[in-house]
């Protein structure tokens, strides 16, 4: 899949899940699953309940 396939939005992080992934609520009120990138984890960024955040989102076909 292409890079220009993803869809870009902004949520917030509601809960901290075991290995690195968070329970995040978008701005449109969908809530899902989401983990961080590579180099986040790899520069061990911490990320809190709270925290806005970006995300891009894989379109399912």
């Amino acid at each position: 899949m292409a890079k220009e396939e993803l869809i870009e939005m902004n949520g917030r992080v509601a809960e901290i899940l075991p290995d690195s992934r968070y329970r995040v609520i978008l701005d449109n009120g969908h809530e899902l699953v989401a983990y961080t990138g590579g180099k986040m984890r790899k520069n061990h960024i911490r990320i809190i309940a709270g925290d806005l955040v970006s995300l891009e989102l894989s379109p399912t076909t």
